[in-house]
């Protein structure tokens, strides 16, 4: 089973989270300058099996589309069409920086570490990798009951 990899994507850096190959846990994988991510992603997929990919989908408290949208949607577009055989998943994003602001806060760093914008977006990530596979599993259980 190949793994699941979570794009939280802006406009300057990347925050980037992996499943293990039994995709279990959600774990922080780095955070990549915009101008990075294809590079990357091509010497990741080379080095580790991925089945999905699974993109922030940044939306506004009225669930419609929010301004960010602009930048991610050409890069889905872009993914799709450079990585054909990988699917791609969307997940909504809202209060993930938040949530990852906290989590690191909560993590007892300290405030030069907490201003880290690189960690944010990496467990922003991780975040939003979590919640999308406890989405899967509560799908599976309702299913099932």
């Amino acid at each position: 089973m190949g793994r699941i990899l979570a794009i939280d994507f802006g406009q300057k850096r990347v925050g980037i989270a992996v499943t293990d190959e039994l995709r279990i846990i959600a774990t922080g994988l780095t955070t990549v300058h915009a101008k990075d991510i294809f590079s990357f992603l091509d010497q990741y997929t080379k080095q580790e099996s991925v089945d999905l990919f699974v993109v922030g989908e940044p939306r506004q408290m009225n669930n419609t589309a929010s301004d960010a949208q602009r930048f991610t949607e050409p890069f889905v577009k872009q993914l799709k069409k450079r990585f054909p055989l990988i699917p791609v998943d969307r997940v909504d994003e809202r209060f993930t920086s938040m949530m990852a602001q906290q989590t690191i806060l909560d993590a007892g760093l300290k405030k030069k570490d907490r201003q880290n914008k690189e960690l944010v977006d990496k467990v922003s990530a991780t975040i939003m990798l979590q919640s999308y596979m406890q989405g899967i599993r509560t799908k599976r259980l309702q299913e099932g009951l």
